[in-house]
């Protein structure tokens, strides 16, 4: 199951990561992020152990939403280390966001 990510835990969670972390920024009224959803919960359950996989809600925590600048929705942004090392916005295909983390797992 994905991590739920807030303002309060984020940088616990994913800035002192010792994994990739995917974070998927959404909101429930958001169509293209109620399709993402489930592609999210998946890849959870696949790299269990690998890799952490998050889901943050921007009404709830705009605070890192702003940090990070996220404009549109759904945006999924990949941190290595801390950092953003890539990013995806609007609902692609789960193989897409799988080859995304496994750069970051190479």
């Amino acid at each position: 199951m994905a991590i739920e990510i807030t303002d309060a835990n984020f940088e616990e969670v994913v800035l002192k990561s010792n994994k990739p972390v995917l974070v998927d920024f959404w909101a429930e009224w958001c169509g293209p992020c109620r399709m993402v959803g489930p592609v999210i919960e998946e890849l959870a359950k696949e790299y269990e152990g690998k890799a952490v996989i998050g889901k943050l809600n921007v009404d709830f925590n705009p605070k890192v939403a702003t940090d990070f600048g996220i404009m549109s929705i759904p945006a999924l942004l990949f941190f290595k280390d801390g950092k953003v090392v890539d990013k995806q916005v609007g609902a692609v295909p789960k193989h897409v966001l799988a080859g995304k983390l496994n750069t970051q797992l190479a």
